[in-house]
């Protein structure tokens, strides 16, 4: 069984990279939506899941996902989907969560090398 973890980076923006690694499933789902809460609690402006080192899914897992885009939805934020491999990939088309998705190939440049916006 492989391991899970996860990865947080603070992008330039101001958005955060979450980047799942391993298997999302029973066991770490949870883990997986709480840890994406914290982020969430920041108020980044956009939050990039990135599922390229991504192994495996579950119903558990993949179900994780449209919660978050309805609290991404309900936040005014913008939640973006870096392509997993192609079995995750098949997965999210099979079950219709791609649909609900802005998918991306990589974290788009915009988002990696803008600083973000100063406040007053």
């Amino acid at each position: 069984m492989k391991r899970f973890r996860l990865t947080l980076e603070q992008l330039r923006s101001g958005a955060v990279r979450v980047a799942p690694r391993g298997e999302l499933d029973l066991e770490h789902a949870y883990t997986f939506d709480e840890e994406l809460r914290k982020v969430e609690d920041g108020r980044p402006p956009c939050i990039v899941l990135d599922l390229r080192e991504l192994g495996f899914v579950d119903s558990c897992g993949i179900a994780r996902l449209p919660a978050a885009r309805r609290r991404a939805r309900r936040a005014g934020r913008r939640l973006l989907l870096v392509r997993g491999p192609r079995g995750i990939q098949r997965l999210l088309a099979l079950t219709a969560v791609n649909e609900a998705f802005e998918i991306v190939g990589d974290v788009p440049s915009e988002l990696r090398d803008q600083p973000a916006a100063a406040t007053s």
